[in-house]
């Protein structure tokens, strides 16, 4: 037992004006010091006694700063930052369908994979984002990428009907998909789920096998769900019923379901995903770019649905940007809801960061300030005059804060930015790569339009 004649050793002192530890809901800590040892939160104290209690091998004073748990991405195809503002303001099908698939097409594989994430997890590390939820293709290629970076995510295996360069049979999706699964099965950083596309892309027989590998093998299942109208249209012709009927004559309407957009729900349909714990990744932005429609978020928060909150991609967004997500989110709920009081800034930022771990399968050791979990933080700087005078800190974070302010970023305790700079990564070698990727699509793209 330490005593305060012999100082505990720890790696990481970090001294805040207040620490947002999101679990309990809604609190602020004032004048709070979190220590880390080995990856882990050690002990969450006010200053003073953490600074006689603790002999910490670094120590970080950010008087004029919160301390908050690192945010979790809920929803992105991280490769797709390399298309970043191709085909905009255009509809979701003919977004999709002349314009995305066809550049796809011809440039997919694991370069444009690998590449494409580099970028996103320097913007999301630059934006205080320490974990992601991934659907695209190539998961060996992604998921070897997050863990070479020291990025935390969940990687899902695609599966789609038609052939991709990933896979070419649907026997193929599976087969491929699980040699993935074991390759980083009990990995610290990397977690791997099912990405089934969409209902209206994946056929029942997919959608089976998913269902009993996900039950057998614990797996959360990341999927398109209701996100525009004519989807739930076409389910109603094709099938006779709207998507989440079919999904759950299936089996899949569950805890392990990731359930992307929700635009388009009944009263019953909400009452169905708070009884059987499915998870809701809300996209506003990019539901509203791509005008989807819009996620009844207050509803499905009052019926007890757990939420997080996605950037969705950069093609469709076309940033990752939680900060900006946070405050158009807990806005547009408002609107929706009629209510001013709808989805309040304690509420949003649980969106963002434990409402995402938890639906991710992470929330045992990510998403809250709390001894015993991983030491994924962020250091926000409020001291700027646009988050300033100080009244409420939660209410900065969601309302007037900018993604500029987020100073310094650790993921399992080890610091990925400091004083704004990204650590490890080089900057310039991610623009070229960038600038050559944009010179190969730009020409496809002219010709896809």
């Amino acid at each position: 037992m330490h005593t305060s004649s012999t100082p505990e050793s720890c790696d990481l002192l970090i001294e805040a004006g207040w620490v947002v530890p999101v679990q309990p809901h809604g609190v602020v800590l004032e004048d709070h010091a979190v220590a880390v040892r080995d990856g882990a939160i050690l002990a969450v104290l006010p200053r003073e006694q953490a600074v006689q209690r603790f002999a910490p091998r670094e120590r970080l004073q950010r008087p004029g700063s919160a301390l908050i748990p690192g945010l979790v991405n809920a929803h992105c195809h991280n490769p797709m930052s390399l298309m970043r503002g191709v085909a905009d303001d255009l509809p979701l099908r003919v977004w999709l369908e002349r314009h995305i698939w066809p550049i796809e097409a011809a440039v997919i594989g694991p370069g444009f994979v690998v590449d494409g994430i580099e970028l996103a997890v320097a913007e999301m590390l630059r934006g205080g984002i320490t974990c992601c939820n991934e659907n695209y293709f190539f998961p060996d290629a992604q998921a070897a990428t997050y863990k070479r970076l020291g990025f935390r995510a969940l990687v899902g295996l695609p599966v789609i009907d038609f052939p991709t360069a990933w896979a070419s049979s649907q026997d193929a999706y599976f087969d491929k998909g699980l040699e993935v699964h074991d390759q980083w099965r009990g990995d610290a950083l990397v977690g791997i789920a099912f990405a089934p596309h969409a209902p209206y892309t994946v056929c029942d027989s997919s959608f089976e096998r998913i269902r009993m590998l996900s039950d057998q093998l614990d797996l959360r299942v990341h999927c398109h769900v209701h996100e525009a109208a004519q989807e739930v249209e076409d389910s109603l012709r094709l099938h006779g019923m709207r998507q989440i009927a079919r999904l759950d004559r299936l089996g899949l309407v569950n805890e392990q379901l990731i359930a992307v957009h929700m635009t388009q729900l009944t009263e019953s349909e909400i009452a169905l995903c708070a009884e059987r714990g499915v998870h809701v990744a809300h996209c506003p932005e990019s539901n509203l770019k791509l005008a989807s429609g819009f996620c009844p978020v207050e509803k499905l928060r009052q019926a007890g649905v757990n939420l997080a909150l996605g950037t969705d991609g950069c093609a469709s967004n076309n940033d990752l940007d939680l900060f900006g997500e946070m405050r158009t989110a807990a806005l547009l709920a408002k609107g929706v809801a009629m209510d001013a009081a709808a989805l309040d800034a304690a509420s949003t930022l649980r969106m963002a960061t434990l409402g995402g771990a938890r639906a991710l399968g992470f929330g045992d050791r990510i998403g809250s300030i709390e001894a015993g979990k991983r030491a994924d933080l962020t250091l926000v700087d409020l001291d700027p005059l646009e988050t300033q005078p100080l009244h409420r800190v939660i209410s900065q974070l969601v309302y007037a804060c900018g993604r500029h302010q987020v100073s310094d970023v650790w993921i399992e305790g080890r610091q990925r930015l400091r004083d704004g700079r990204l650590c490890d990564i080089d900057t310039g070698e991610l623009r070229a790569k960038a600038r050559t990727w944009r010179e190969r699509i730009a020409t496809l793209d002219a010709r896809a339009a």
